[in-house]
């Protein structure tokens, strides 16, 4: 019975991916729910769960691909893959209305242009720290100190090394959980009480799950106004990082 249910799983793959995130996404927010009262968003504790599964999965086959090298999970590769995440950011720009971030006014406009400069030379400064050296492992974790989806895009369109990825991924990851757990302290400190300063606040931090959860901490009524902005910030940020700003730190730092 256990070997005929393995093997149909095995068969479906991306099937069995599918069931595998969703339990795992369905448990990270019983998770938040159930003990930190939505503090702490479900879909950091989720990205957290995957890396965690992701190290140890590696430790336990000395592979490369995660819990994908175990041949149960093998479709995890590919919904993990290029493919599903290009296609997960296009279906998120086509659920934007243009008209609707004219409602931020020039300040929501500044405060995402200006949120993903500051995050990607913040991001660069912290690469070049560590001892990276070329413009595009540095343009590629400056992209992750942006948000977790613009470090792979990024590192993706310029040719970084997988390792590389990662770190722009956990870049992007440990700036996610720290605007969730800070928003609620820092809220009235800044004036963050009315839709126009959560879509100016969503346009300056940009994670979108960040901004969401700590919104959602915060006031609720907030958050569609600063998930806007923020999810404007990925598009841009998508767009400037292995362009504009690459080009301006491969001036900085020629090969």
């Amino acid at each position: 019975m256990i070997d005929s249910l393995e093997a149909v799983l095995i068969k479906n793959g991306i099937l069995t991916a599918f069931l595998f995130v969703g339990v795992l996404v369905w448990f990270s927010y019983w998770f938040s729910n159930k003990f930190t009262r939505g503090h702490l968003h479900g879909s950091a504790i989720a990205i957290t769960l995957g890396l965690v599964i992701a190290y140890f999965s590696g430790l336990i086959t000395d592979g490369s691909k995660g819990i994908a090298d175990f041949p149960l999970f093998a479709g995890v590769a590919v919904l993990g893959g290029a493919m599903f995440r290009d296609f997960a950011i296009v279906a998120t720009a086509y659920g934007a209305d243009i008209d609707e971030i004219k409602h931020a006014g020039l300040a929501g406009v500044v405060s995402i242009i200006l949120g993903v400069v500051l995050s990607f030379v913040v991001g660069a400064v912290v690469a070049v720290g560590f001892g990276y050296t070329d413009a595009v492992s540095i343009s590629t974790i400056g992209a992750g100190a942006a948000t977790y989806i613009v470090g792979p895009v990024t590192g993706t369109a310029l040719g970084a090394s997988s390792e590389v990825i990662a770190l722009s991924v956990a870049a992007g990851l440990v700036k996610s959980v720290l605007v969730m757990v800070g928003t609620p302290f820092v809220a009235s400190s800044i004036g963050l009480n009315n839709p126009q300063s959560a879509m100016v606040y969503g346009g300056l931090m940009g994670t979108t799950s960040g901004v969401a959860g700590g919104l959602a901490a915060t006031d609720p009524k907030l958050v569609p106004y600063g998930a806007m902005t923020a999810t404007f910030y990925t598009g841009v940020g998508c767009l400037l990082a292995p362009s504009v700003l690459f080009l301006i730190v491969r001036v900085l730092f020629p090969d």
